[in-house]
């Protein structure tokens, strides 16, 4: 069974970075999309940023320019590199997979396999 787990979370200066981690367990094949997603209290979760499995990234207006997606094939690991950090951005993380194939999209809809995410807080 498939299982994601986040980690990497924490407290940051506005202007700061941060990256978190996302290790994939019992994958027997790579999924087509990954995702990061996130959720501040009260509002709904967002879609932050997409990587399909041949390395095409996509990412949130709100964050385009200052996160990066990536992962490690080797490792089973999807990463959110955080730089320029608003205070904006403090929500839960979370990260996602899918096994549709063809383009990645934000729709968390999509997506059928999640974390329990990671808490990034930045302070102003």
């Amino acid at each position: 069974q498939v299982q994601l787990v986040e980690s990497g979370g924490g407290s940051v200066q506005a202007g700061g970075s941060l990256r978190v981690s996302c290790a994939a367990f019992g994958l027997t094949y790579s999924p087509n999309c990954m995702g990061w997603f996130r959720q501040a209290p009260g509002k709904g979760r967002e879609g932050v940023a997409t990587i399909h499995s041949g390395g095409s990234t996509s990412y949130a207006d709100s964050v385009k320019g200052r996160f990066t997606i990536s992962k490690d094939n080797a490792k089973n690991t999807l990463y959110l590199e955080m730089n320029s950090l608003k205070p904006e951005d403090t929500a839960m993380y979370y990260c996602a997979a899918h096994f549709r194939f063809g383009l990645c999209t934000l729709a968390r809809n999509n997506y059928n396999y999640w974390g329990q995410g990671t808490q990034v807080t930045v302070s102003s």
